[in-house]
């Protein structure tokens, strides 16, 4: 027989039991502080989801604020992991439960969770108040008032997720909600077990001063962080190609260069004329080449023909008053009566040019109302050709 001494009493008994479940408590507890961000993400992968989320929520604070005619302010997400048995010890109060699914671009889903007096502040605005004095009472119609809100929130946050993917995405119209603190099942319509909780601080005027949350299921958050690298690290790499290709191009290019001037010079070489004359030692003995002077050179009966054939041949003659240098400014301020001053003193000779080549100088006249040119000076053929060179 067992002696009843040895029999734990009902109190020892339900003191053990008591001790089991806090110890079972603090597991669940231990387990869920040991949840780090690090365990599931990189840093930079951590930061690209939070720059999808700063740029997509940035957008929508936008519209937000155009439709509540507010200022809207929302703070740099926070970003942490949660899983879904925690869900429910996190979002203990009653809250407005948002559902947005992805139909275009990405295949996935987000929850927004709104606090019920800040939804309540935003259908009073949407239903012409001015959100000071909101119904406690969230009714359907001030649920559709908040989803409007949503929708059109969630609509600029895809359209930046369009320029940052550079793609098409789109959204189906966000479900809602209102939901209180006693339900327990909570995103149980999404299939995974562990979410990225991204946390805004949301500012509305002096109306609204709280939290609004955004849950993506792990996959779906991963998968984005991919594609955004991804799509990085390709174009870093077609940037780093094309700079490799006009590198090539330009190195290419200068050696064609150095080899087109040593052609030239080449040719330059063989072009020089020979020096006549050798001594008898193979040395080279130099003789100055003699030219006529071009003041007396006198043309034979072929060579004054031959100059005949282009007596008709037409020449622009131009006068020229005299020259400037202005920048573009002065240029565009030029109007009807403005004055230009040129480089040239007043009675200085003016410039005649024949296909614009100086030719002579002369000095301006008026014959019959009509401006002309009395010639003053010819300028001599060694200057022309001096001024050919």
């Amino acid at each position: 027989m067992t002696n009843d001494k040895d029999m734990l009493s009902q109190d020892e008994i339900d003191a053990l039991l008591a001790i089991g479940e806090e110890t079972e408590e603090d597991d669940e507890q231990v387990e869920t502080e040991d949840i780090k961000v690090s365990d599931y993400l990189t840093t930079i992968e951590a930061d690209t989801l939070g720059e999808i989320g700063n740029i997509s929520i940035g957008s929508s604070a936008t519209t937000l604020s155009t439709l509540l005619n507010h200022k809207v302010k929302i703070t740099t997400p926070t970003i942490s992991i949660i899983k879904k048995p925690e869900l429910n010890k996190s979002f203990s109060y009653e809250h407005v439960h948002v559902q947005v699914n992805y139909i275009e671009g990405f295949t996935g889903q987000n929850i927004f969770v709104i606090q019920t007096e800040d939804a309540a502040v935003m259908s009073d605005i949407m239903l012409g108040g001015d959100g000071t004095n909101p119904d406690e009472e969230l009714n359907d119609i001030h649920l559709s008032a908040v989803q409007e809100v949503m929708n059109q929130m969630m609509g600029s946050a895809a359209t930046s997720m369009s320029t940052i993917f550079n793609k098409r995405v789109n959204i189906s119209p966000p479900t809602i909600e209102l939901r209180d603190a006693q339900e327990e099942e909570f995103a149980e319509e999404i299939d995974e077990e562990v979410f990225v909780k991204v946390s805004f601080q949301l500012q509305v005027g002096d109306l609204i001063d709280s939290s609004i949350m955004q849950l993506i299921p792990f996959p779906f958050a991963y998968d984005l962080v991919e594609e955004l690298l991804q799509s990085s690290q390709t174009k870093e790499e077609d940037l780093q190609a094309e700079e490799n290709k006009q590198s090539s191009t330009s190195i290419d290019a200068t050696g064609k260069k150095e080899r087109f001037m040593e052609q030239e010079q080449q040719t330059v070489e063989a072009k020089k004329p020979q020096q006549i004359g050798h001594s008898a030692q193979g040395q080279e003995t130099v003789q100055e080449a003699t030219f006529s002077e071009f003041e007396h050179v006198d043309l034979n009966p072929s060579e004054q023909r031959n100059l005949d054939i282009l007596l008709d041949v037409p020449l622009k003659i131009t006068v020229e008053l005299g020259r400037t240098k202005r920048p573009i400014k002065d240029i565009l301020d030029l109007t009807a009566g403005s004055i230009i001053e040129l480089d040239k003193l007043a009675g200085e000779p003016v410039d005649v040019f024949a296909n614009d080549k100086l030719i002579a100088k002369g000095e301006v006249v008026v014959i019959d109302e009509n401006f002309g040119v009395r010639i003053t000076d010819i300028m001599s053929q060694s200057a022309r050709i001096k001024s050919l060179q």
